[in-house]
């Protein structure tokens, strides 16, 4: 059996009855010292790791204040305090060890929106792109865009001074900001606005001080700061003093000091924010390359066409974006059609033009002449997206590149620490050909992708970060690009911030370096706000963070090679933070979206397996190479009941709430798989510990249904009944069995269908080649065929009815609810014993496919994963994917005028998204009108929703995003799923219709 596994990341006492204190203080937020919590805040989306003591998640401006006032106690005045929001930043902004402030949980309101004034209040916490929902209906938007811009918050743009697309026009979020409530290190708040010198005179306390020496220093050092400050338009300070103050009109504003100070001044709690007007029209080019180099020379002739923006990708990123599962819904808007074309792409130009329709057509006819024109021969063709839709699913490759990149194949991934280098766009290919040089001369793979127009360009070198020698590289790479980017007139920090990079500033600012350092000492002098970033104060022997501060790899380094390939799906987690995406109707994460838990999302769950492996390797443990052997009985009751501290309760409590969606396995970007890795750590767990009784009764059910189907009525009258409910809820911790189904699947097919499995194959075996070549093996799986049989019937009817000889497979258990609930052994049998049969099935080259998209991906993953090679090649698809590659064989129909509204199941469209779009062709093929929805889990996923202990959070999912849509009028809903289905049964909302009863429905019309 595994060992308990201590930790042993005591807090420091200081630390421990600070936070004692502040619980008692009136604190109203969350406290939280819990080793898994503090590692979900240890990372972020840099290659750093830094464990912090402690965990605020304050609800309010007034807790913050309450934080710091105590604070400065003397027994307290060596803590420090970092503020967090969406922790995405690439360079360690948010992490340090002393108490991390988190705003995302709780501070997220829109207090105020003058859609006359073009302004906004909005708290910290608050997320970019649902603050753009909540100014959409006025017609305006918050403009600065970024990659991340559906977790990150504007807390975390304003302190980084975030920008991204369109920065040349739209300009950086500091551009936008009006002003800022900040509180101060002794808990004073200070709210910024531009100042005159009678408003500055009208100043008291810490404000006017603050003022006062802002403004001596500007004034003075007003000729150092215009000759020293590089002209870009990404120049990111930090402490803004070329914009501080204006000496023309002797304006002070201390609101772009703050702007991208990453929280070392003072604590960012809102903004009031300008806006901008959406644009009336916007139009997207796609320009193909037959190299990446001219795509970056042809850039300046497209910001000279006035584009709005123009962003370039590299082939390493396109070619990852081909293997992502969202690359369908671009490949037609971003790659050449022609073979011939395609051989030679090797980049791409995005080009947008946004604003008035005239004025932009105007400027698309220019565009395309040129392009017509044939005198670059390094074009290969372009594609126009007018359509608000197109443009989006575009942009959205373009973002989620970031994180595609680290997907890469092998232990070295590109990673982010040169990657946001700021240099003139004129010089901008030079300079990448000398970048590129130098990552070549090191023989290093590495993706590029970026804002061309502004002379941003991301580049992404990859290391394995568990090679010390590749650690040592990181720190000589950092050094070298710092130089060659100021030999260009550029910035090593051009739009991601400086964070653990802070060491260069002395270099950038030179004599104005003492300067910053003033600054910081004015707004903290015992350098207690994030240290070690942007600058020390000035008396202080306090040091910045090196860039060779400690890694994940150097934290990776401690597992086995063999465990770090072995459960690599933990370990290629990079903090990317897609999984914290704030949408109700994206499938990704539903526990996360339910809790706003960091733990409870892929990211903080992978966290704490890396951890887990770690401390098992610490105790001379190494599941890959030998996996422990099951406590005897008598020792899990014993482990049950004792109060030893392990470190795997921890564990157990963030995998229990997961659904198994596997929603994270497709749309995260490095496919971050939990589900699997849950499986894999309940196996192990309840080698040491007792199984509760639930987790027996959903692994027997696939067994026990074809005995309970013998006697349905029976079975239903036991099951069905007040009592034997109250039963199974009191002692098994389940609800809401379903009924049954009656007449049963056998009773309904018995006299058409094979019996058992060797009658099946000797009917296949007697066959002509002809009559295989029409028929179909239809794959039953133990919920719909027990539950809901008259679907199972009518699948066989319509295939019949399109001409097919349907034969259904006798049944046989898929494993899928032993896997979801650890039993891994049982699972492999189960998974051997029915990759047997199919793979017999398979010899005859007769088609096979499954009703329920869960189920039947399970044959291509779960098998894969525990049988590998002894899986066979034999293959179950969907049935919408085997109908639409036959939709030749039937004349498509007129329409009908009848509509539909498919409700996605979450693991097909995170693993297999193509699927809804199958649906669609073949409804409408044969005259129905068929609309895809988006949205989140329904809550039920399998027997998740079953079990009393998650029936709260599954009505919250459910109500979340399901409800909703179901109230809505527009067509019938309809679902693939038969968890779904019965999830929106069981709460009396309609009985939903699978897509194909309406098929069949069609056909009879």
């Amino acid at each position: 059996m595994i060992p308990a596994l201590d930790p042993q990341a005591v807090l420091d006492p200081q630390y421990r009855d600070y936070l004692g204190a502040l619980k008692g203080a009136g604190f109203q937020g969350e406290v939280e010292t819990r080793y898994g919590h503090r590692l979900s805040l240890a990372t972020d989306n840099s290659v750093y790791q830094m464990l912090p003591q402690g965990l605020l998640f304050p609800r309010d401006a007034d807790d913050i204040q309450l934080a710091l006032r105590l604070a400065q106690n003397p027994e307290f005045r060596e803590l420090t305090f970092s503020a967090r929001g969406g922790g995405t930043g690439t360079n360690g902004q948010s992490l340090n060890r002393g108490i991390i402030v988190d705003t995302s949980r709780h501070m997220r309101r829109v207090c105020a929106v003058d859609a006359e004034a073009r302004q906004a209040v909005v708290q910290c916490g608050v997320i970019k792109d649902a603050l753009n929902d909540e100014l959409r209906p006025h017609g305006l938007f918050f403009s600065p865009d970024l990659s991340t811009s559906n977790r990150a918050t504007l807390g975390g743009m304003i302190n980084t001074d975030a920008s991204g697309a369109g920065s040349l026009v739209y300009g950086k979020t500091s551009d936008h900001v009006l002003s800022v409530r900040a509180i101060l290190d002794d808990g004073s708040e200070l709210v910024t606005a531009p100042w005159d010198a009678e408003a500055r005179a009208a100043l008291t306390g810490r404000a006017r001080e603050l003022a006062e020496s802002v403004l001596a220093l500007c004034q003075e050092k007003q000729g150092l700061i215009e000759a020293r400050f590089p002209k870009l338009n990404r120049f990111l300070t930090g402490y803004d003093l070329k914009h501080a103050y204006n000496p023309d009109t002797d304006i002070l504003d201390l609101t772009r000091l703050l702007c991208g100070s990453e929280g070392t001044l003072a604590f960012i709690v809102e903004a009031t924010l300008d806006l901008t007007p959406i644009p009336d029209t916007r139009v997207l080019v796609n320009i193909q390359y037959d190299s990446f180099d001219s795509a970056l020379r042809h850039a300046p002739q497209l910001v000279a066409a006035e584009a709005t923006v123009v962003e370039t990708i590299d082939a390493t990123v396109l070619n990852l974006a081909r293997e992502d599962v969202s690359w369908h819904t671009v490949s037609d808007l971003v790659a050449p059609q022609d073979p011939a074309q395609a051989e030679r792409f090797d980049g791409i130009n995005m080009v947008e033009f946004a604003g008035d329709a005239d004025e932009v057509e105007g400027k698309l006819i220019a565009l395309l002449a040129h392009l017509d024109s044939g005198d670059n021969g390094a074009v290969l063709g372009y594609k126009v997206c007018r359509d608000a839709a197109s443009v989006g699913r575009v942009y959205a490759m373009r973002k989620k590149a970031v994180g595609l990149l680290a997907n890469a194949k092998g232990a070295r991934k590109p990673l982010a620490f040169v990657e946001d280098t700021a240099v003139p766009p004129e010089k901008l290919a030079d300079f990448i050909a000398e970048f590129r040089a130098l990552l070549d001369g090191e023989g290093l793979q590495y993706g590029m992708f970026g804002h061309v127009d502004a002379g941003v360009l991301h580049v992404r070198p990859a290391l394995d970060l568990c090679d010390p020698a590749d650690e040592r590289q990181l720190k000589k790479l950092s050094d070298q690009v710092a130089e060659l980017t100021r030999q260009y007139g550029g910035l090593m920090w051009g739009e991601h911030g400086r964070g653990v990079r802070s060491e260069y500033g002395p270099a950038v600012f030179g004599e104005l370096f003492d300067d910053l350092r003033r600054i910081k000492g004015w707004f903290d002098p015992d350098n207690r706000l994030n240290p070690g970033k942007i600058c020390t104060p000035l008396h202080s022997d306090d040091q910045l963070y090196p860039v060779e501060s400690p890694s994940r790899g150097a934290f990776n380094r401690r597992i086995s090679p063999q465990s770090r390939e072995e459960y690599e799906r933990a370990i290629r987690c990079n903090g990317n933070g897609l999984c914290f995406n704030y949408q109700v109707d994206s499938p990704m994460c539903p526990s996360y979206k339910a809790s706003g838990d960091r733990v409870e999302s892929p990211k903080g769950r992978a966290e704490l397996y890396r951890a887990w492996l770690r401390l098992l390797a610490r105790e001379g443990v190494d599941l890959a190479q030998y996996p422990p052997r099951p406590a005897p009985l008598w020792q899990r009751v014993r482990n049950q009941f004792s109060n030893e501290v392990d470190f795997s309760h921890e564990v157990h409590a963030g995998m229990l709430s997961c659904l198994a969606c596997k929603a994270c396995s497709g749309a995260c970007p490095v496919k971050v798989d939990i589900p699997t890795l849950r499986a894999e750590f309940l196996h192990h767990y309840y080698g040491r510990y007792l199984r509760p009784l639930k987790d027996h009764f959903v692994a027997n059910l696939e067994d026990t249904l074809p005995l309970q189907a013998r006697f349905p009525k029976l079975v239903n009258a036991l099951s069905q009944n007040r009592f034997s409910q109250w039963a199974l809820k009191s002692v098994v911790g389940y609800v809401d069995p379903p009924a049954l189904s009656v007449p049963t699947l056998t009773e309904r097919v018995a006299d058409s269908q094979p019996a058992t499995l060797a009658e099946l194959e000797r009917r296949l075996a007697r066959a002509s080649t002809e009559q295989r070549q029409q028929m179909v093996l239809l794959v039953q799986d133990p919920f719909t065929s027990h539950y809901d049989a008259a679907l199972v019937e009518a699948g066989l009817t319509l295939l019949s009815k399109l001409g097919f000889t349907p034969l259904l497979v006798p049944y046989l258990p898929n494993g899928k609810p032993q896997h979801i609930k650890g039993f891994l052994d049982r699972f492999r049998r189960t998974a051997h014993k029915t990759a047997s049969a199919l793979n017999r099935l398979a010899r005859f080259e007769v088609p096979m496919v499954g009703l329920d998209p869960a189920l039947v991906l399970t044959y291509s993953d779960e098998y894969v994963t525990v049988l590998k090679e002894e899986r066979g090649a034999f293959e179950v698809e969907v049935l919408q994917s085997f109908l639409a590659r036959h939709l030749a064989r039937w004349p498509a129909r007129a329409t009908t005028g009848r509509a539909y509204r498919l409700m996605g199941h979450c693991t097909e469209n995170s693993v297999r998204p193509t699927g809804a779009t199958e649906w669609q062709q073949v409804i409408g093929h044969f005259g129905g009108e068929l609309k895809t929805v988006n949205l989140g889990c329904c809550g039920m996923a399998g027997t998740y929703g079953h079990e009393v202990a998650n029936l709260s959070r599954s009505r919250e999912l459910f109500d979340a995003s399901w409800a909703p849509e179901l109230a809505r009028e527009g067509g019938e809903p309809l679902s693939s799923g038969y968890s779904c289905r019965s999830q929106v049964k069981r709460f009396g909302l309609k009985t939903l219709r699978h897509p194909l009863q309406v098929l069949l429905e069609l056909l009879d019309a």
